[in-house]
């Protein structure tokens, strides 16, 4: 009777230290977003059929996808799949709005909590094992899972009171990133809110997989584990090759390969629907607006759940909302906000990202959110309108042109990962991508990124101020440059900033605030005539950039603007670029000339050749 009681203790003390809002059918997670009977069917067999098949050795699966891709409603659906088979050991739904489930304090008692309900001998020996030793719960998480899961496990395998067979043995775990790694405060003083939480919520994180590696993996448990996650840096990195889990973990990445466009299709179809017969009007809605709908969410489902929740507000016209999304363009004192709750989403992720990236000391002065916007706007070429056309460079490139280190749009990027991704293109260049098509839209628009708003005249400031540094500090012999651009003596990424610092410094001085003690000083340095030579060096590539179309009329046209308005303020600098356009000019009439003059000579000189110099056939011998 006294060992029943001091079991009895141990498992009251395992339930002050569960978080039950984490549970997959939790009162919390009332009305839990889950996928539609037939939306996300490919994935969703996909895990399925992992967590059924006993032949795969891989016992770990880690999905990872954008934010707002629909990982948590994809968890929701395999939680109540595996609990209708029967085969849901435990599920724990992290959240960073609930104190009980953004800490990875409470995941490995919840779970043990779940596993005890469903066998009565695994409860005995985990009730045993906390009244034991009662500061369990303030050891590691690996120490916490090797005697809260592991031990009592194999305990029961040693004495043959456990039925691997028919054991529930699917551990589900959604939102890894959204656990902040503070402890409960109920246990420790929670840490001050300084400029480490970031890095001790990474560092929890990554404690938590390798916990599992270490006691479920390497164990050989007959566990199934599969963790649902933002493609931050503890999962990521454990991964990528060379981490810890790259061989042991199937991935599945929510990208494009899982074509979610006609699932949201169906989504918004089937609840435009029900709206239909909840007012009496089935045709309030058009395949049209739904085919817009589907289009702007960029295969993200947040988009489509943020609209659906937004137009079916009950005490409001579904139709008169619907418009309202489809034709919204923000203006001022305006109160309408329909993608309210994806705005806080990108609030949330750029905060976190800024605060992280700012706090780091090699940073110090840099300001996150211009580094990125210069980085979106590069996205789909910056735009300048009054000369209608434009242009843009690989990542690594700008980020050399925004005097960045090597790589520095990996560190950048780096907290962004569930929003952006950098991949190569077609010509192998570096480039960003945007999940979400309603990221742009919220950058651009003042009244949704509100103090995260970053205007295009302060790129285009910050990268002429950097385009004209770029060429000033150049440690080139201007007086004895080489005939071709690929030889100047500079490392090559060196040589490509360079390039797009003059080449784009008339476009950027176009959009960009007034710069006026900037433009003298570039001035005082010689900073015209440098770029002059450089730019007569890049036209000397019959191929160059600035020779396609009107680039060349438009680059001209823009500065001579930019120094027509300088005048009323500095006279004597707007001359000097007056004078520096009409020399560049014919600089570049006379490298024109001296192209088709060496053209002429060499189709003169072919013409002139003998029979056997111009043809690779030999001459018939007479």
């Amino acid at each position: 009777m006294g060992y029943v009681l001091l079991k009895s203790a141990g498992w009251e003390l395992l339930l002050k230290n569960i978080a039950p809002n984490a549970l997959h059918d939790s009162s919390a997670r009332y009305d839990a977003p889950k996928c539609d009977e037939d939306t996300r069917v490919e994935v969703t067999d996909e895990i399925m059929e992992w967590i059924q098949n006993p032949d795969l050795t891989q016992r770990l699966l880690c999905m990872t996808g954008a934010a707002g891709a629909g990982k948590s409603a994809l968890q929701q659906t395999i939680a109540e799949l595996c609990t209708e088979s029967g085969i849901l050991s435990a599920a724990f739904f992290c959240s960073s709005a609930d104190p009980t489930r953004n800490t990875t304090s409470f995941i490995v008692p919840t779970i043990a909590y779940q596993i005890g309900l469903k066998h009565h001998g695994f409860r005995g020996s985990v009730a045993a094992a906390v009244k034991h030793d009662p500061n369990i719960f303030s050891r590691s998480l690996q120490s916490q899972m090797d005697v809260l899961i592991v031990r009592p496990f194999e305990s029961l395998q040693r004495i043959q009171k456990l039925d691997t067979g028919t054991f529930p043995y699917v551990i589900l775990i959604d939102g890894l990133d959204e656990c902040i790694g503070k402890y409960s405060a109920t246990l420790h003083p929670p840490p001050p809110a300084d400029i480490d939480d970031r890095r001790r919520a990474e560092d929890r994180q990554a404690e938590l997989l390798a916990a599992i590696k270490h006691c479920i993996l390497d164990n050989n448990l007959p566990f199934r584990v599969f963790i649902a996650s933002r493609p931050e840096w503890a999962i990521r990195t454990a991964l990528e090759p060379g981490g810890h889990l790259r061989q042991v973990a199937y991935h599945i990445e929510l990208s494009d390969k899982y074509d979610a466009s006609g699932d949201m299709r169906r989504y918004l179809r089937r609840r435009f629907e029900d709206i239909g017969l909840r007012i009496g009007d089935s045709g309030w809605f058009s395949e049209a607006a739904i085919e817009i709908l589907v289009r702007a969410a960029s295969g993200q489902f947040v988009y489509v759940a943020t609209v659906y929740k937004y137009i079916s507000e009950r005490r409001s016209s579904p139709a008169e909302r619907l418009k309202i999304v489809l034709t919204w363009t923000p203006r001022d004192g305006q109160v309408v906000r329909p993608f309210e709750a994806l705005d806080r989403l990108y609030v949330s992720i750029l905060l976190t990202a800024k605060k992280a990236y700012e706090a780091v000391d090699t940073h110090h002065g840099r300001d996150f959110l211009l580094l990125f916007r210069a980085h979106h706007m590069n996205v789909a070429g910056f735009d300048i309108p009054s000369a209608s056309m434009f242009f843009g460079c690989p990542a690594d490139v700008l980020s050399a042109l925004l005097g960045l280190e090597a790589r520095a749009e990996d560190i950048l990027f780096s907290d962004l990962r569930s929003l952006v991704t950098l991949e190569k293109d077609r010509d192998g260049d570096l480039c960003l991508r945007l999940y979400h098509k309603s990221l742009s839209d919220f950058l651009e628009e003042e009244s949704r990124a509100k103090e995260l708003f970053v205007p295009e005249s302060s790129v285009c400031t910050y990268l002429s101020k950097r385009c004209m540094q770029h060429i000033i500090e150049c440690p080139l012999d201007f007086d004895s440059l080489p005939d071709q651009w690929d030889t100047l003596p500079l490392p090559e990424q060196h040589r490509c900033s360079l390039k797009e610092a003059a080449e784009d410094l008339s476009f950027f001085l176009r959009r960009a605030n007034a710069l006026d003690d900037e433009i003298a000083d570039f001035t005082h340095r010689n900073g015209w005539q440098k770029l002059e030579n450089l730019l007569l060096l890049a036209m000397a590539d019959p191929k160059a950039w600035l020779r396609r179309g009107s680039h060349w009329e438009d680059w001209i046209k823009l500065l001579r603007r930019f120094a027509d308005k300088l005048a009323a303020r500095k006279p004597e600098v707007a001359a000097i670029i007056i004078g520096f356009l009409e020399n560049l000019d014919r600089g570049r009439e006379e490298l024109d000339r001296e192209m088709w003059d060496s053209i002429s000579d060499s189709e003169d000189s072919e013409l002139r050749l003998p029979p056997s110099r111009m043809s690779c056939t030999p001459s018939p011998v007479a």
